[in-house]
């Protein structure tokens, strides 16, 4: 039976659906050996560094991916760097085929005056710097202001909006990273806005997370009910089942009578940012509305506008994500996920996607190269195999027991490393 060789860049989402729709095709005609290369100590992407720790739930996906990995025939390589330890001309030479999923880790800019100054930072820093992620541990966000902005109206957004405005205390029993618990503790923030460049019915945010809102136990969330009046109306009688769903969520909390909790979460809607004040750091925000300007002072402006993918050596890139067709990007390279499509979908959007890049694969596949792996390629000696990840996993969820938590992460690479006996 002929074995197929596929390197998989990245060990997020993208890449173990990927890995699992390649396992699934294989039959008495033909069989893969999968390679699973990571930038960072520990896989699962976004799942362990992008997923707001007060949503476990989200997190449980990880399981699949444990068994998609104890596969005899998958390998797991981290703490390896494509363009490093090895470039995608080597991959490409070795293997039968090379899947990109590398995702989208860059976050994109607004484009406005005063978007530089300190206190102004993307979504794509602050939150792996909550997540534990090992390059965002000093990125210090000032949270010694009153008031703090969020720019954006999808998901992650509401993810940074939340984080900044619950009782800290609350991030006791989750994996959030310890400094950052230390830190949001220590945080004057008592309002945060979240705001829109259009009304309400365009908002890209899913309908479960709004119902959560109103679960809050230490924070007003507050929706201006004629925002929500207008929208409805620009909706029309047949809006599409999404837009319904959210106006209804954004009404029940416009409509929900205020608490007297001393956090609040306040949505503004048809807010474009025109220009971020302050001389040396943040001191306000100046937005174009239909009422003319309006000014808020705040310390702390975090931008959720999307992302895009981080280049490559060797790898076709394009308005923020690798130029393809189908998945198809040149030879034998292929791309899944955001790398491919861009920073949308939920998690799961990525296993359809996959699996359609893979039956691309498998439509071109001839016979086997047995050219050698990458083991010929490395030099690095700390290369993370899935065993030693199963000792990080199970080092920090044996340190979050004793604290009530779901683990407790480590932060840096030499920490991760040592948890793994390297």
């Amino acid at each position: 039976m002929p074995i197929f060789t596929i390197a998989i860049v990245g060990a997020g989402p993208a890449g173990y659906f990927a890995a699992q729709a390649l396992q699934n095709s294989q039959n008495e005609e033909r069989t893969f050996a999968i390679d699973m290369i990571e930038r960072l100590p520990t896989p699962w992407g976004l799942v362990r560094s992008g997923v707001a720790p007060d949503h476990p739930k989200i997190k449980t996906v990880s399981k699949v991916f444990e068994k998609i990995a104890a596969d005899s025939n998958f390998r797991l390589f981290a703490n390896v760097e494509i363009g490093g330890d090895l470039s995608i001309a080597h991959l490409q030479e070795k293997y039968d085929a090379v899947i990109v999923a590398t995702g989208s880790a860059l976050g994109k800019t607004l484009g406005i005056p005063g978007e530089n100054l300190a206190g102004s930072m993307s979504a794509a820093d602050f939150v792996p710097w909550y997540n534990a992620h090992p390059d965002y541990a000093d990125i210090n966000p000032p949270l010694d202001c009153e008031t703090a902005v969020v720019i954006g109206a999808g998901n992650v957004a509401m993810d940074v909006a939340r984080m900044l405005a619950l009782e800290p205390s609350e991030l006791d029993t989750t994996d959030t990273a310890d400094h950052a618990i230390a830190a949001l503790k220590k945080s004057a923030i008592r309002n945060v806005y979240i705001s829109a460049r259009r009304g309400p019915e365009y908002a890209a945010f899913t309908s479960p997370e709004l119902r959560e809102l109103p679960k809050l136990e230490h924070t007003n969330v507050v929706i201006k009910k004629d925002d929500i009046d207008a929208a409805i109306a620009r909706a029309g009688d047949a809006p599409e089942k999404d837009v319904k769903s959210n106006l209804d969520a954004m009404l029940v909390i416009a409509e929900s009578e205020k608490s007297m909790h001393e956090r609040t979460m306040h949505f503004l809607f048809q807010h474009t940012p025109k220009e971020i004040l302050g001389s040396d750091h943040v001191e306000g925000i100046v937005y174009s509305t239909p009422d003319g300007d309006v000014t808020i002072k705040c310390g702390l402006v975090v931008t959720a506008i999307g992302y895009q993918a981080v280049s490559i050596e060797g790898v076709p890139y394009e308005n923020g994500k690798v130029i393809n067709i189908d998945g198809r990007v040149k030879e034998n390279l292929y791309v899944v996920g955001w790398a491919k499509r861009g920073p949308s979908g939920v998690i799961g959007t990525n296993k359809s996607d996959a699996a359609a890049v893979v039956e691309l694969i498998l439509s071109d596949l001839q016979s086997p190269k047995s050219a050698g792996d990458i083991s010929q390629l490395l030099t690095n000696q700390n290369v993370v195999d899935q065993s030693t990840w199963q000792k990080i996993n199970e080092a920090e969820i044996a340190a979050g027991e004793s604290l009530g938590k779901p683990r407790k992460k480590a932060i840096t690479r030499a920490e991760l490393l040592h948890l793994g006996g390297l």
